[in-house]
């Protein structure tokens, strides 16, 4: 299975990169839509595979993946700054359009099916519907109320295309019927490259405890729907469910080695992992590594999320006793060194993060495991933090520094966000018990060297989004475990409804840096504290920034879309 979806992986890289349009045209779609067709298993097992380049991993021709490009946080700074993914209104974008063009495709494999003699047509089925399920979730995050479509339109005055948007919350039921077929009928995991019953399970997961937290903390203001508490509780423990189902499995565990979780080349043999895109070299292959080792401008970390990490007393830096001091020292080889502040930080910070920090006149190559050079350039970064953790210094010279050339897997589900997952959702249930901590984040915790945490932590005076001591704390776990990850960060900033976070007018260490007091004759620009100032543009919040805009093409075609809120 996993060499035909590499396969189908390289065949979208050559052949169907830009040719969308193409693909949608009648005749083709005309002559998979046949009875023939779809009584042919390969022909059916070809066609589904091409649904994997949706998920985006480290990306692939060029493209930017999920992990380390997604800057748009308070976690990261871009040299070339990030605002907002619309300030304006675009004419289109292949947000909407091309996850609507997926919707086609796969609605035409769930029609085709549907007449289809295949003895496992269900288990084709369920992966049409696990495949919709994702395309609509990513639709109804970016955008509120989308057009909810489960058959093939062909005719184009059918007003289920141009119509009226369905509601989102009956758009998230559709999704969650998709999601409950998918895992009744596909087969528990063997390979961590196929559609499987757990993979289908942590999706959910991952979409139940979105759903739930996003309906609990919604605004009418600002989301164009009032809270709604009975729905965010079945949501919750719709996402309690499939965590446990995949806890209770006996399939997953933490790794002991949480940078293999990034960096590895063969991430099917690791316990954690649930399901991952797998590259190959010379195949398939992507950027992350040479974007984050390379001579161009990092993305780098920003001071507020440095701040995030715990010290290994447990407490954060405003209550702990060790020392707080992050001024980068000039070490003997002439370099500003952090090594002293990350040994009493969380270990996955060390994981995270290089021990030197990178700024202009200032560059620094990464060294290899023994000590040595290890090809890389001359690094520097927006912030003086560099990125180290998605590197692998085993590859040869050419494939870790030149553009698009690494091959290191990308995970997509793995067992850490389960974990956080389903703390998360007791947490927010107010079911959660010292027990659930030590069967979820404490595991986490143990592995980053940090004490437990209980069900009462201590209050921090940094707790800025108005929740419990525990759920800040959850909340912390889950920043400093996915830092930079597979877009997760701004997702739980838009679901846990604060946005207006990301506003540098009035958080500015989301684009400060490392502390520079030592560094004599700086090329950087420093603010009064001598942190470095990763950009000087600004990022002003709006409530409509919460949804995306429909494009305006969209309402050309078809006025009773309607526009999202505040974006009119």
């Amino acid at each position: 299975m996993k060499k035909s979806i590499l396969y189908t992986f390289a065949i979208a890289v050559f052949l169907l990169t830009g040719c969308d349009d193409m693909l949608d045209k009648s005749p083709r779609d005309q002559l998979s839509n046949t009875p023939v067709f779809w009584n042919n298993s390969n022909n059916v097992e070809s066609y589904s595979n091409r649904f994997y380049t949706n998920y985006i991993g480290f990306s692939q021709n060029g493209g930017a993946g999920w992990f380390y490009f997604m800057s748009l946080s308070d976690d990261q700074v871009s040299p070339t700054f990030d605002n907002w993914d619309y300030v304006t209104v675009p004419a289109t974008t292949s947000d909407w359009t091309g996850k609507f063009q997926e919707v086609r495709r796969i609605n035409y494999m769930i029609q085709g099916l549907a007449a289809s003699t295949l003895s496992n047509k269900a288990y084709y089925m369920a992966v049409g519907r696990l495949n919709r399920a994702w395309e609509y979730y990513q639709l109804v995050r970016e955008y509120g109320d989308v057009q909810w479509l489960d058959e093939v339109i062909t005719d184009p005055e059918d007003t289920k295309i141009y119509g009226k948007r369905t509601d989102r919350d009956v758009v998230m039921d559709s999704v969650l019927n998709d999601l409950d077929y998918a895992i009744a009928n596909l087969n528990s995991v063997s390979d961590k490259t196929a559609w499987s019953k757990e993979m289908a399970q942590a999706m959910k997961s991952d979409i139940c405890l979105y759903e739930g937290t996003y309906c609990r903390y919604r605004t009418l203001a600002d989301n164009g729907k009032a809270p709604d508490e009975t729905r965010a509780k079945k949501y919750l423990q719709e996402c309690v469910s499939a965590s446990e189902a995949i806890m209770s499995s006996g399939k997953f565990g933490l790794t002991s080695n949480y940078g293999e979780i990034y960096n590895s080349l063969a991430l099917g043999s690791c316990n954690e992992i649930i399901f991952y895109r797998n590259y190959e070299k010379d195949l398939v292959m992507h950027g992350t590594i040479d974007y984050t080792c390379s001579s161009t401008e990092q993305r780098g970390i920003s001071r507020d999320a440095i701040d995030a990490f715990l010290f290994t007393d447990g407490k954060p830096k405003a209550t702990t006793t060790l020392s707080t001091d992050d001024k980068a020292v000039l070490n003997a080889k002439g370099d500003y060194s952090i090594s002293k502040m990350l040994s009493v930080r969380d270990k996955r910070l060390s994981v995270l993060v290089d021990s030197i920090v990178c700024f202009k006149g200032h560059g620094w190559a990464r060294l290899n495991n023994d000590g040595g050079a290890s090809g890389s350039a001359l690094m520097t970064s927006s912030t003086g933090y560099t990125i180290r953790k998605y590197d692998n210094l085993t590859l040869e010279t050419y494939y870790r520094t030149n553009t698009n050339t690494g091959y290191t897997d990308a995970p997509l589900y793995w067992y850490a966000v389960i974990l956080l997952n389903e703390a998360e959702a007791k947490a927010e249930l107010g079911t959660i018990t010292n027990d659930d901590l030590d069967k979820t984040v404490n595991l986490l915790m143990s592995r980053a060297g940090l004490p437990n945490l209980t069900t009462s932590p201590a209050a921090d005076p940094a707790n800025n989004m108005g929740v419990s001591n525990l759920l800040w704390e959850i909340r912390r776990c889950r920043r400093c475990e996915l830092m930079t990850d597979n877009w997760y960060r701004y997702w739980d900033i838009i679901r846990w409804h604060q946005l207006d976070k990301l506003d540098s007018n009035t958080y500015p260490n989301i684009n400060r840096g490392a502390n520079l007091s030592n560094v004599t004759n700086c090329e950087v620009a420093l603010d009064a504290d001598k942190y470095i100032i990763g950009t000087t543009a600004t990022r002003t919040y709006r409530n409509k920034y919460y949804l995306y805009p429909v494009p305006t093409n969209q309402l050309t075609l078809s006025p009773e879309t309607g526009q999202n809120p505040n974006w009119e």
